[in-house]
């Protein structure tokens, strides 16, 4: 492999065009395997939880529930972080400046790599004062401390594969990301009744087994991953002459952090406002609190298409953005509102037509946890539409820096419409309200969204310092246009 780095300005033909070309096509294609992606994580946790529930026992299966709480929220801080790395990457590719686009990668890889040790060492020492402020049962306290200590050793692997892979996206390449998470998945999944219940030499490991696995599939998949990259010369790969990207830029990790923060806190929002929910159905007791519980699983697999679609056009708008075609953003806006209709109208469509057997996958088909399931979808599933065009909105908008307006949207709808119409509104209505809530808090949403595409002042929002020229008169209804702009870190 040759020690010499990339050129600054690379053809064209050595990486992802997402400027040129159709964008139909192109939006699709970036954004089907970004869904992939979406399923087959929750395909994987599906089935690691399998494993656990029926051959370790309930006990086990709260001790991953409580474990997975916490490695969700550890993911989520990192999560807004790495997606800033997407938008940055992806504006710095656009304007053909691969130097600080490896100025972004090599920022960014210190950073998470900082970052991810010091919280894996500190999550190993405190992981049973973690679980007692959770008020983790005390037969599953043992599992848990097990299982978590394993996955705190795996969290720089995951900090840095998330890293990489949003990287691979914002660089316009989401197929990478997709081949390699397949491999993670199917080595996840292999392996976890190896280590739990072990094979010859390989002693069973129980609940560790499982952890041990997700360890071995995510270090594996990383650094074959690595190994690839590097093989087939990719243009952001930083060589041994290039190890000086490596020291932070300070106004790069400055942008890292203040626009990543405000996205990852917009899974902070939703995260809470669902314990918050669960704690007001739980007083219906355990039939209805089966039912939504059974709902709300499938209601994570109608959303993904809207998430992947969210996604990929803040990759591709930030693109576009960098290369100064603003036409060109108004129309993959409008075409990721289409697909959103297209993908996600389909799915509440069949939701709706074989919403009985769906949930008879989890419930009996005559109990009354039935009956309560199949009302609570009939109320919210199609306000997942109107999510859809929200994601959509908000990945293009996000896609210049302005991320303060998404998660200030994100707040009122949740926190000061959906939460307080449920909870005043339970003692007159019931149920009813907790359901209403969720197509309540959609629409306005929605409305909020829409009208900040429109009036906002995200077109003028930067991740950088940025100076454009020949700006054209901006009136809130179409992006201006952009004849060069200079980026200045």
């Amino acid at each position: 492999m040759s020690a010499q780095p990339a050129p600054r300005s690379p053809a064209k033909s050595s990486r992802p065009d997402l400027v040129n070309g159709p964008i139909a096509t192109t939006l699709l294609m970036f954004a089907l395997p970004v869904l992939g992606s979406n399923v087959l994580q929750s395909l994987n946790a599906s089935v690691n939880a399998i494993w656990v529930g029926h051959y370790l026992g309930e006990a086990a299966l709260t001790a991953t529930s409580n474990a997975n709480i916490v490695l969700f929220f550890l993911l989520g801080v990192v999560f807004g972080i790495s997606m800033a790395t997407t938008i940055l990457v992806g504006q710095s590719i656009g304007a053909s400046d691969i130097d600080r686009a490896k100025r972004v990668v090599g920022t960014g890889a210190s950073f998470f790599a900082t970052l991810s040790i010091l919280v894996a060492i500190a999550g190993y020492i405190f992981t049973p004062h973690i679980l007692t402020l959770m008020q983790t049962p005390a037969d599953a306290a043992p599992y848990a401390i097990a299982y978590l200590r394993i996955i705190f050793v795996a969290l720089p692997m995951m900090y840095f594969y998330n890293f990489m892979m949003m990287t691979l996206r914002g660089a316009g390449d989401s197929r990478t990301p997709f081949y390699f998470m397949l491999l993670s998945v199917g080595l996840d999944i292999a392996l976890n009744p190896l280590l739990i219940f072990g094979l010859g030499p390989i002693p069973a490991m129980g609940i560790a087994g499982s952890a041990l696995a997700t360890l071995i599939a995510q270090s594996g998949s990383l650094l074959l991953m690595i190994a690839f990259l590097y093989r087939r010369r990719h243009f952001l790969a930083l060589h041994s002459n290039e190890l000086n990207y490596l020291k932070p830029d300070l106004a790069i990790l400055r942008a890292l952090v203040t626009k990543g923060l405000p996205m990852g806190l917009q899974m902070l929002v939703i995260s809470s406002s669902a314990l918050v929910m669960i704690s007001l159905v739980n007083g219906y007791g355990s039939q209805v609190t089966a039912g939504y519980g059974v709902t709300s699983q499938l209601w994570t697999y109608v959303q993904m298409p809207a998430l992947a679609l969210g996604a990929s056009v803040s990759s591709m708008a930030a693109q576009n953005i960098g290369a100064g075609r603003w036409d060109r953003v108004t129309r993959i806006a409008t075409i990721g509102v289409g697909y959103n209709f297209l993908l996600t109208g389909a799915l509440v469509a069949l939701l709706y037509l074989f919403d009985h057997a769906a949930l008879g996958l989890f419930l009996p088909h005559e109990g009354e946890a039935m009956g309560v399931a199949r009302h609570i979808n009939n109320i919210v599933a199609w306000s997942f539409v109107l999510f859809g065009v929200t994601m959509v909105l908000f990945g293009v908008v996000r896609s210049t820096g302005a991320v303060m307006a998404p998660l200030v949207m994100l707040f009122i709808a949740i926190w000061l419409v959906r939460l307080p119409f449920a909870k005043w509104l339970i003692p007159t209505y019931g149920a009813e309200a907790i359901w209403w809530s969720f197509p309540l808090g959609s629409v306005v949403l929605i409305v909020l969204a829409v009208a900040y595409y429109r009036y906002g002042g995200w077109r003028k929002a930067h991740m950088l310092s940025v100076q454009p020229r020949g700006l054209a008169p901006d009136t809130g209804m179409a992006t201006p246009a952009m004849t060069a702009v200079d980026h200045k870190v």
